[in-house]
């Protein structure tokens, strides 16, 4: 009977490993449309503006540049934000485990399937919903360094932490 079930361990895990390749690539395809999202507002923004030059004078050219600027500037901090995602997401090895939660940690609980990773909110693989939640979120904090069978309590709820890969 130690034999099956040590196989089903080691098919879990590598099905677990599959699980959090798949998830990273969804954050990471997340972020890359984000990044491209927001290079391509800035660069209409740009064009905007210099559209407006040709065709205008005045005060009203004046106005329209300096909401055009403004548009450019949210976008170009919310590029910024978004890089930082991707720093963040870069530090993570998709193949590697841990018997300890963090940055990376596929976990499962009697409440649902967290990937601390960054907060992107509910990914689904294969009719499986799984959050993904920054480790530096709230929930995230709270689930940092525990174990399986530990109990986390956020916002008068309890998770038992029933696997963690």
């Amino acid at each position: 009977m130690g034999f099956f079930l040590s196989l089903l361990f080691i098919i879990s895990m590598a099905s677990s490993s599959h699980i959090k390749q798949v998830l990273y690539k969804l954050c990471t395809d997340f972020v890359e449309q984000r990044i491209q999202m927001y290079q391509q507002a800035m660069k209409d923004a740009q064009e905007a503006a210099n559209q407006e030059e040709k065709s205008s004078a005045g005060d009203k050219y004046e106005t329209t540049r300096a909401m055009m600027q403004i548009e450019k500037d949210k976008n170009a901090k919310q590029l910024e934000e978004t890089i930082k995602l991707k720093k963040e997401l870069s530090q993570i090895n998709p193949n590697l485990s841990s018997d300890s939660i963090g940055l990376g940690s596929l976990v499962v609980t009697d409440k649902g399937n967290f990937y601390l990773s960054i907060s992107v909110g509910k990914l689904i693989h294969e009719e499986t919903i799984y959050m993904a939640i920054a480790p530096t979120s709230p929930l995230g904090a709270t689930f940092i360094h525990l174990q399986v069978g530990a109990v986390a309590v956020f916002n008068g709820q309890t998770y038992n932490v029933l696997k963690v890969f």
